[in-house]
């Protein structure tokens, strides 16, 4: 059982950074593909941005690409998501997800486990 612990997230402002962290515990944090997830009030969780298990993979969707940049330290068992000229548009709670596959994590039907979210508001 992976257990997986988000922070970072706080009211910024728009254009400003954040850097979200996800730490993970109860598993070989190596052996798991990490990504971020985001969800907005009344919208379904999309994807953010994945990465392998080892790193050398990442991928990021469309909506934040050139702007955010997934990372992880598996020496730390930590996951980081540095988020760059933030707009209102990415408000959101953010989550962290954990998925034994191969390759990068990229769609919620491949997540097994999950963080409780942190709360990402970008003010215009």
């Amino acid at each position: 059982q992976v257990q997986l612990v988000e922070s970072g997230g706080r009211l910024v402002q728009a254009g400003g950074s954040l850097r979200l962290s996800c730490a993970a515990s109860g598993g070989t944090f190596s052996s798991y593909a990490m990504g971020w997830f985001r969800q907005a009030p009344g919208k379904e969780r999309e994807f953010v941005a994945g990465i392998s298990r080892g790193g050398v993979s990442t991928y990021a969707a469309d909506s934040v690409k050139g702007r955010f940049t997934i990372s992880r330290d598996n020496a730390k068992n930590t996951v980081y998501l540095q988020m760059n000229s933030l707009k209102p548009e990415d408000t959101a709670v953010y989550y962290c997800a954990a998925s034994p596959s191969w390759g990068v994590l990229t769609s919620t039907r491949r997540v097994d486990y999950w963080g409780q979210g942190t709360q990402v508001t970008v003010s215009s």
